[in-house]
């Protein structure tokens, strides 16, 4: 059995490939039961969740993810979320690979909002806000630069140091990344919004959004977690990365159903259908285009599979 770190998951898994990876995974027959998860008791603020993600491609690959999630490790200077990532043989049972948890996960999602942003967000689209500083930050901002020719980044978080230093950090030639303390301002400026946060109260206003903007909502991927209000549910067509785990999970789509703000039929399709040409994505110029991911283990087989072929 192979061990792959995270230098080799960075180096084997390029944005540009590793969407077209999903995309084709979207279209194949993959078998992704609804992911376990649980909440475990800790002696910090906030209880720790345990997930598991299995996935199997017949006679190909079976493939498991084993995630925790400690939100109190940001005080500790500790990542948030940790995990492995374990590849078999589909025809043997026998393993092939453990692959670093953190790196394939933060991959794998940046790689789904681009992948939903091909389908959703203008093709023209050249202003990118990044809310949240976390691991994911970086990622989803490479990720949508490689589908969208994004030229001014904004980076907007709870600590403006945090903010500055990773604008600080991401800033290049081909596009230039810069901090921002005025979160409604930067909103409204934006051509996309993507957020990654652990927010429980929406930090994304209906009201600040404009016509033909692409809302890519990561975070909050519990029940009681959320980043968007309600009226950024009835202002934009909204999409989700699966249905199961949206209606199971996201809060921003749990939340508003519960209310009666929004019924399971109003979701517009998910990447299955988008990939598939079942459901059309973004129909007019001018539209308010929602994609709520809440992750699935396609995304994590898929991104195994690449990074073991390439590895």
């Amino acid at each position: 059995m192979r061990v792959i770190g995270a230098a080799d998951v960075e180096r084997t898994l390029d944005y540009p490939g590793l969407v077209e990876k999903l995309r084709d995974a979207f279209r194949s027959d993959i078998a992704v039961p609804l992911r376990h998860h649980h909440t475990v008791p800790t002696y910090g603020a906030e209880d720790a969740t345990l997930l598991l993600m299995p996935a199997w491609q017949r006679g190909r690959h079976i493939g498991i993810k084993l995630v925790t999630l400690f939100p109190d490790n940001d005080t500790r200077g500790r990542p948030s979320i940790m995990g492995a990532y374990l590849l078999l043989d589909g025809k043997t049972g026998e393993p092939l690979a453990l692959v670093d948890g953190p790196s394939l996960t933060v991959r794998r999602t940046a790689a789904a909002s681009a992948l939903a942003a091909r389908y959703l967000a203008r093709p023209d689209c050249e202003r990118l806000l990044m809310v949240g500083t976390g691991a994911l930050a970086p990622h989803l901002i490479l990720a949508h630069a490689a589908v969208r020719p994004i030229r001014h980044v904004l980076v907007w978080g709870r600590d403006p140091a945090k903010a500055a230093r990773l604008a600080k950090r991401l800033n290049r030639r081909d596009f230039r990344v810069s901090a921002t303390a005025d979160l409604p301002a930067a909103v409204g400026g934006a051509d996309i919004v993507s957020t990654a946060t652990l927010a429980q109260e929406p930090l994304i206003k209906g009201d600040w959004l404009r016509p033909g903007q692409h809302l890519d909502l990561v975070g909050a991927f519990t029940p009681r977690h959320r980043e968007s209000d309600d009226v950024c549910i009835e202002r934009a067509r909204v999409f989700v990365d699966t249905r199961e785990g949206a209606l199971a999970e996201a809060g921003d789509i749990v939340q508003p159903i519960a209310a009666g703000l929004l019924r399971e039929d109003d979701i517009a399709a998910d990447l299955a259908d988008l990939t598939r040409g079942q459901r059309a994505g973004r129909r007019f110029y001018d539209q308010i285009t929602l994609f709520k991911s809440v992750g699935t283990a396609l995304e994590d087989l898929a991104a195994a599979q690449m990074c073991h072929q390439r590895a």
